[in-house]
């Protein structure tokens, strides 16, 4: 036996999933400049050109990734019945830890960007205001680059660690939605096989950055499809067993 719950906590986590599909992809696509996997000296060029709008669309897609998480959460408080959560749970689990995996990488291109943008106009402009510790500490672009250069790499850590544990997560709450019902049964396989796509390129392809950008506007994809689910059909959940 199942029930459809629909109401109040279907329709919040359904805006909540699509808010996030919203700030993740609108931050990115509206974004003046990417930067890639590891931050180059020219892109502090290229985001010094309008330092602020920059600034802004990293910000909304930095919330996009918090936002998701507040969805993920909200999914978990409805999937609450047995047997399911115990697949359910731990597979959203681990796509909240991912989230903020990717969450905090971003934040570093975010934070080290706008910065690198004030430090190399301080290296070539002698009378930049910006802060004189700062100038005699960094003489070239070169001295400043290789000095963030252990960070960035931790960083790209958090990135592949980020996608694989959401991964599978994805591949954990899709069974769940197969074996369950819980949702349509398309909605429910692509939530499966997107996980399996994740672990899939990250595990056998490890250092190719560029390889996965298709997916994340799949995962973008993703966030409206469950959002929209959500709020037209509710979702479907096994009678509570005791």
């Amino acid at each position: 036996m199942s029930k459809v719950t629909k109401g109040f906590e279907t329709n919040f986590t359904g805006w909540a999933f699509i808010l996030a599909a919203i700030l993740l992809w609108g931050g990115w696509a509206l974004s003046s400049h990417h930067i890639g996997e590891w931050i180059q000296a020219s892109d502090f060029e290229e985001v010094g050109k309008n330092i602020w709008y920059w600034i802004w669309m990293y910000r909304f897609h930095i919330f996009g990734w918090v936002t998701m998480a507040i969805a993920s959460f909200a999914l978990i408080t409805i999937l609450t019945q047995r047997p399911l959560r115990v697949v359910a749970f731990p597979g959203l689990g681990m796509i909240i830890v991912g989230t903020f995996s990717l969450a905090i990488a971003n934040a570093f291109y975010y934070n080290f960007g706008a910065w690198g943008v004030g430090v190399v106009d301080a290296i070539s402009n002698p009378d930049s205001n910006y802060p004189v510790s700062i100038i005699n500490e960094f003489k070239t672009v070169d001295e400043f680059m290789k000095s963030i250069l252990a960070t960035n790499n931790y960083v790209t850590c958090f990135i592949r660690f980020g996608r694989i544990f959401s991964g599978v997560g994805f591949v954990l709450l899709g069974f769940a939605f197969i074996k369950w019902n819980l949702v349509s049964k398309i909605l429910a396989w692509f939530t499966l096989l997107f996980g399996v796509a994740a672990v899939a390129v990250i595990l056998g392809i490890p250092d190719n950055f560029e390889v996965y950008k298709p997916l994340f506007h799949v995962k973008v994809v993703w966030l409206l499809a469950m959002g929209i689910s959500l709020l037209r059909f509710g979702i479907n959940s096994p009678e509570a067993a005791e």
